[in-house]
């Protein structure tokens, strides 16, 4: 089993691809029907965002193991034009696109640990993980 992936996102076919990748690396590592939903919601909100913010990016797809328990991460990357107010990204029914808003806080609510580190004119890195 691999350890280690990285999918770029360029095209909407992309989402769709990351959307497989990620439940099928889910499934590998265990985790429940449940689980595995949250997982791929959150990765295709934040594929999405890479893909309709910053024109697209990479996805890195990472099993982790920390004593007795496994997880999943997945690092989101880009180098867009960044989030001048991550704050205010955060907040559940703001967008700046014609989405819902509620990509960065949902996909947040849906892993045990969420990472956002953005500069304007950089670029964005969005790192969530599952533990199991």
């Amino acid at each position: 089993m691999l350890t280690d992936e990285t999918v770029e996102l360029q095209t909407n076919s992309d989402i769709v691809l990351v959307r497989q990748k990620v439940r099928t690396w889910a499934q590998q590592l265990g985790f429940s029907l449940v689980d595995q939903t949250k997982i791929v919601t959150a990765a295709s909100e934040l594929a999405r965002n890479t893909l309709n913010y910053a024109g697209g990016g990479a996805l890195r797809l990472e099993i982790l193991q920390q004593g007795t328990r496994s997880g999943l991460r997945l690092t989101f990357e880009d180098q867009g034009p960044g989030i001048p107010d991550i704050d205010l990204a955060m907040k559940d029914n703001y967008s700046t696109g014609s989405g819902l808003g509620l990509g960065l806080g949902g996909a947040k609510r849906l892993m045990s640990e969420f990472e956002i580190v953005s500069t304007v004119g950089q670029g964005t890195r969005v790192t969530v993980t599952r533990w199991k």
